[in-house]
């Protein structure tokens, strides 16, 4: 009410606003104020205080709408003012992007209104940069979306495909549910049903374990295990047995079982098989084949090693120690072991052997730590080198890239010179060679070299090793 009891607002009235307060009510009101001439010259910008965002010069003034506005929008404000010309109503907002002075654009929404008689056009506008910003964003979070979901099914595929093709019968199994996730068709065949039925289905219902034993405990505990986790099953619709292969992992925070299915007798065939083809590879083997303890006490050779070794039978080799066949004797078998365990195996080891009645000949051994044993082994096999170091040395003593670098240095040293230099390049790599295969054990180094210690120690100081080894 006013002062005189009369309404400020009544329909289709406004109360009377003083000039100086009509301007900062328009800024509060809308984001930027623009009023034009009924031609689009600019008469008066305002802008909202709160707006620090937006490139509106003052020099705006006096300007044509259309200089301040992209081409396509300057058009759509050609036509909205040939519309109030032509005295047509049209209450639409237009959007229109302006062009700020740093050459990025920013889009604002505008209501036109009419106001004195002049012609004159209040332009109230909202700024559409966040809603921009948010469409923006929507419209990079939906790219994202199905960028992963081609590679989610990318992936589906190719998991698809190896299930399919895959020999193997192979079901995935939810540990938290209990339920199979999926499976391939050689999985189905073995549980007695078809992949569709069986997806989704409760693993623990299509297999029984041992009486008062829990399918799917007995599964986590084998994935839990270490090494091969099998467990044995049985199929419930068939009563056929299984030995099942189990890998625990976790999938986006989930817990799941890869079991790998096989029939027991197949299994137990397939093990068995290799099992006899090993046996009879060790007994026909032309090679040596000597397995020890950690000491290198032997506790089974086949007949190539007997034949080797001038022994009988394996009665005179079991229970002795390798390193009674080896010319340098513990220090040969120490360098192997020592770096089989290390490195799992040696490919080739090159030494001399010591037969039974006290023949040297070289030979050459492999060696494999088998730590899966429930004490671990050590496996050697050991070929003769004699046929080998026979074709290794030519008819002729030196072949003709030899040859060839042998004359090329003639004539630029002194014989004594060229011999003594050869030597010392000779001489420091077995030493280095030594030394590595010790493990810098200088005493073992000098044994394997047939030095004394002492010697060994000039020869590092020669070379420029001794403080290399020592680091």
């Amino acid at each position: 009410m006013t002062s005189r009891g009369a309404k400020y607002w009544s329909t289709g009235t406004i109360p009377l606003i003083a000039p100086d307060l009509l301007g900062s009510i328009i800024s509060s009101a809308s984001d930027i104020a623009v009023v034009i001439s009924d031609m689009g010259q600019i008469l008066s910008v305002l802008v909202n205080p709160q707006q620090k965002g937006l490139d509106v010069q003052e020099d705006w003034n006096g300007l044509d709408m259309r200089e301040v506005l992209t081409p396509e929008s300057a058009t759509k404000l050609e036509r909205r003012l040939a519309e109030f010309a032509s005295g047509v109503e049209n209450d639409k907002p237009l959007e229109l992007n302006h062009r700020g002075s740093s050459g990025l654009q920013f889009p604002i929404r505008y209501s036109f209104h009419q106001v004195g008689p002049d012609g004159a056009i209040l332009l109230l506008g909202r700024d559409l940069r966040p809603i921009a910003e948010m469409q923006q964003q929507l419209v990079e979070a939906q790219l994202a979306l199905e960028r992963d979901y081609e590679l989610n099914r990318d992936i589906a595929t190719r998991m698809r495909v190896l299930l399919d093709i895959s020999r193997d019968a192979i079901a995935f199994v939810a540990l938290n549910t209990g339920r199979i996730t999926d499976l391939n068709g050689s999985a189905a065949q073995i549980l007695g049903g078809s992949v569709e039925d069986l997806k989704g289905a409760a693993f623990a219902d299509e297999l029984t374990g041992g009486a008062g034993t829990d399918v799917l405990d007995q599964l986590a505990r084998a994935g839990r295990s270490d090494g091969a986790a099998r467990t044995e099953l049985t199929v419930r619709r068939t009563r056929t047995p299984l030995m099942v292969g189990v890998t625990l992992f976790r999938a986006a925070g989930e817990r799941m079982l890869v079991c790998r299915m096989d029939r027991a007798d197949h299994a137990a065939a397939g093990t068995q098989a290799l099992n006899d083809n090993l046996a009879r590879l060790y007994d026909s083997c032309a090679e040596g084949i000597v397995v020890t303890d950690r000491s290198g006490q032997i506790v089974s050779a086949n007949d190539g090693f007997l034949d080797l070794a001038d022994l009988d039978n394996s009665g005179l080799a079991l229970g002795r120690n390798l390193s009674d066949f080896l010319v340098r004797g513990g220090v040969d078998l120490k360098v192997m072991s020592d770096n089989a365990v290390r490195n799992g195996q040696i490919k080739l080891y090159a030494t001399r052997f010591r037969t039974d009645v006290g023949v040297e000949l070289p030979v050459e051994i492999s060696v494999s730590y088998l730590a899966d044993a429930e004490s671990p082994m050590l496996g050697f096999i050991l070929r003769d080198g004699t046929r080998s170091e026979t074709s290794r040395a030519a008819p002729g003593g030196v072949d003709d890239d030899t040859m060839r670098s042998i004359r090329e240095l003639v004539g630029t040293a002194s014989l004594k010179e060229l011999v003594g230099e050869t030597s010392d390049v000779v001489e420091k790599m077995c030493i280095e060679t030594a030394v590595e295969l010790t493990g810098n054990n200088r005493v073992a180094a000098a044994e394997m070299l047939g030095l004394s210690r002492q010697s060994l120690y000039v020869k590092l100081r020669k070379y420029g090793l001794l403080a290399r080894n020592d680091d």
